[in-house]
């Protein structure tokens, strides 16, 4: 469903986004990264629909899934990397789909049913900064203890006072 969530970018449309919304994909383009990948920003409630897209479309390999904290009190960021691999590819098509959710309520649907490489990445994301992949089979923490509080990437954490640095030696 396409809505005002993409008309109000100023950014260049791309070949993936012109597809989406052809397709009637509500999503918003950001441009393109340095080395020529198309980024686009997509609404978590949108998310579920563009990824089966995505991987219909032929993006069958999730590179990368990351998050980050924007600013201090801001909102939060979940990054997809998805490549086209094909067979005798020179240069696979490849996309960045960004996802940004509020501090207080940050949900987003899983991508493990679609790329269970998503597994991990996604629980390391929530490891470290508290997004919630909702669906997700084994969401729980990877990195850090289970009694650990907080999330350590989020710009506004502040260090448990009970943590001393000699205690790593």
């Amino acid at each position: 469903m396409t809505d005002n969530f993409l008309s109000n970018s100023s950014q260049k449309q791309g070949r993936l986004s012109a597809w989406l919304t052809i397709h009637r994909l509500s999503h918003r383009p950001l441009g393109f990264d340095y080395q020529g990948v198309e980024i686009v920003e997509v609404r978590p409630e949108d998310w579920p629909s563009v990824a089966v897209s995505l991987y219909v479309y032929g993006f069958n390999y999730l590179r990368l899934q990351c998050g980050y904290d924007v600013f201090p009190g801001g909102p939060l960021a979940s990054i997809y990397y998805l490549t086209k691999v094909q067979d005798g590819a020179d240069q696979p098509e490849e996309v960045c789909i960004k996802i940004f959710v509020s501090r207080d309520n940050p949900k987003i649907p899983s991508a493990f049913w679609i790329w269970k490489s998503a597994d991990f990445q996604e629980r390391e994301s929530y490891d470290m900064l508290g997004i919630i992949y909702e669906s997700h089979p084994h969401l729980k923490r990877i990195l850090m203890p289970e009694s650990w509080l907080g999330w350590p990437l989020r710009k506004d954490y502040i260090t448990p006072d009970f943590f001393e640095l000699q205690d790593a030696y």
